[in-house]
């Protein structure tokens, strides 16, 4: 039931109880009316005018309850009507929210339909995966088991083996314990027979060791004195054949590593072939220049020589004068100043005197430039500067062609590598090696070797003594005592003995050759000799039966020493003695 409804029944149940409260009290006014006094009675007549007014309250009261009905009524009206439309708006609501809830309901069931097909595929997929997966597990689980199924299997074979062995070792033990009582019991009987047999055996030696005296005529001491010796000269033999092939592997050994730290250090040294030599011809524009040189009674060539301590060679030779002088860096002065004049073409004393000042300057300049180029190649920093002087005057300084300056250089650089392959002090080899020639550059003022006059320049400008060691033994005027010496010497031959380096005459190079082959071929039992490599290397020839293997060995040795004390050579030179046995047999 609506709220309109509850409202309208109220006001009909309002209404009727007002109508039946009149119906009732207009009852009550009647039968008392029936049963009433007269007219004029007092009580009657204010009983009845409150009947009357009663009544009219009844009336009125009517009448409101009839208009207050009609109101009702109306709002009934309108209310049935607000009900009617709310009843259509709900149907259609109701209407609309059943097409709604269809719709969802459609939507709903598709939704569910492809979602339970997309849960059954995935499902499907899951089964399928869990299927492969569990028979991925379960053919593991199976290898797992059978692999260990077969380690049992095999720790079962193997303590069943380790058992058996173990009762076979028991059995072994047993009989072994057996055996060592049988054995010491059979020892025990051993021992007591080898001792009377010692004892027999003493007395029967000693029997029979005075009866070798007597026989021999000699004491047992004094033949334990001549056994000894024997023996002692059979291992003193067999020590020197031992001693021998020692020294051979040693020999070979180190030949073959040497071999290789100087190849390595010769192939890693990229020098030139041919040092450049000081040049002391210089060429005239003209032959009517040798007139102007020669000057007025030969004023200007007297005052050439004079100032420059050159001699001024001028022959036929066309367009051409010779420089001499014993000094290389004077000579080399002069020629600059030579040059100089002729290319001014003013020549007279005073003028000579000028050009020369200005030539020694530019040749000091030059030296000193080279001697620091030369350090800074080498890589030496802290040197005495009258050192790096004399060091500079070595650029126009050669030793059989070659040149001194450069000839340091590349011993220096030779020296280092070998000392970095021995792994030694790099740094202090090089300035060993770099030094050891210094005294060239005063061997025309000072008496003495060039390397005693090195070591004591060294020696004053404050070098090492280790340095200056090496420097005096580098041609073994002094025996070297360390290995930056041995060091120096080798870098010194290697750079001195390579090919093209230096250069000789061909008289002193084959007078070279006939000494060595004199001093070969003067030796006991000495068949053949035979100068090779352009005298580098010697093959001596020796008789077989006047020469053992030993006397051949002495022999190479003594050849050796003797060409290094009586010739002087660039590099070194290997002395080959061959002995060769030949025994012929005729079968008949």
């Amino acid at each position: 039931m609506s709220g309109f409804d509850a409202v309208l029944l109220v006001a009909l149940l309002v209404l009727t109880g007002i109508v039946l409260g009149a119906a009732l009290l207009g009852l009550r006014v009647v039968r008392r009316l029936g049963t009433a006094p007269a007219p004029d009675d007092p009580a009657f007549i204010a009983e009845k005018d409150r009947q009357e007014q009663s009544l009219a309250a009844l009336r009125s009261a009517a009448d409101e309850a009839n208009s207050t009905v009609d109101v009702a009524r109306s709002a009934a009206a309108a209310a049935r009507a607000e009900a009617a439309a709310a009843k259509a708006e709900a149907k259609a609501a109701r209407a609309e929210a059943r097409r709604v809830l269809d719709d969802a309901r459609a939507e709903a069931d598709t939704i569910l339909e492809r979602a339970h097909k997309q849960a059954e595929a995935d499902a499907d997929q899951l089964r399928a995966t869990a299927r492969r997966s569990g028979e991925r597990e379960v053919a593991v689980l199976s290898a797992t088991t059978r692999e260990q199924a077969a380690e049992v299997e095999r720790r079962a074979a193997r303590m069943d083996e380790r058992e058996r062995l173990h009762t076979e070792e028991v059995e072994r033990l047993a009989e072994r314990e057996r055996q060592l009582s049988a054995a010491g019991a059979a020892l025990g009987t051993r021992e007591s027979t080898l001792a009377q047999r010692e004892a027999d055996l003493a007395q029967t030696e000693e029997r029979r060791l005075r009866e070798l005296e007597r026989v021999a005529g000699l004491t047992a001491d004094a033949a334990r004195t001549e056994l000894i010796e024997a023996i002692e000269s059979q291992a003193k033999r067999e020590a020197a054949l031992l001693v021998r092939d020692i020294e051979s592997d040693a020999r070979s050994t180190a030949e073959e590593r040497a071999r290789h730290v100087v190849v390595d250090a010769i192939q890693r040294i990229a020098s030139e072939q041919t040092a450049e030599s000081v040049v002391s011809v210089l060429h005239l524009p003209g032959d009517e220049m040798k007139g102007r040189i020669i000057g007025r009674e030969g004023r200007n060539i007297r005052a050439f020589e004079s100032v420059t301590g050159v001699n001024l060679i001028i022959d036929d030779t066309p367009e051409a004068v010779l420089l001499s002088c014993f000094d290389p860096v004077r000579r080399e002065v002069g020629r600059l100043t030579l040059e100089k004049l002729v290319l001014d073409g003013r020549i007279h004393p005073h003028r000579i005197e000028e050009v020369h000042d200005l030539a020694r300057h530019e040749v000091e300049q030059l030296c000193h430039r080279a001697a620091e180029e030369a350090l800074v190649a080498v890589g030496i920093t802290e040197i005495h500067p009258e050192l790096v002087a004399l060091l500079g005057r070595l650029r126009y300084r050669t030793s059989y062609g070659q040149n001194v300056l450069k000839h340091l250089v590349e011993t220096a650089h030779i020296a280092g590598i070998m000392a970095a392959e021995l792994r030694l002090d790099v740094p202090t080899i090089k300035r060993c090696a770099f030094l050891h020639d210094i005294g060239k550059a005063l061997t025309h003022e000072v008496e003495g070797s060039h390397a005693i006059i090195g070591a004591d320049l060294a020696r004053k400008y404050g070098e090492r003594e280790d340095v200056v060691h090496a420097i005096e033994a580098h041609h073994n005027e002094v025996p070297p005592q360390t290995i930056e010496a041995v060091l120096t010497q080798a870098s010194d031959a290697c750079s001195g003995g390579r090919p093209g380096a230096r250069r000789e005459s061909l008289e002193a190079y084959v007078k070279r050759l006939e000494r060595i082959e004199e001093i070969a071929a003067g030796k006991l039992g000495v068949e053949k000799v035979f100068a090779m490599q352009a005298g580098r290397e010697i093959r001596v020839m020796v008789k077989p039966e006047d020469v053992d293997d030993i006397g051949a060995a002495v022999l190479a040795r003594d050849v050796a020493k003797q060409i290094e004390e009586e010739l002087t050579y660039p590099g070194q030179i290997r002395v080959t003695v061959v002995r060769e046995s030949r025994v012929t047999e005729i079968a008949r």
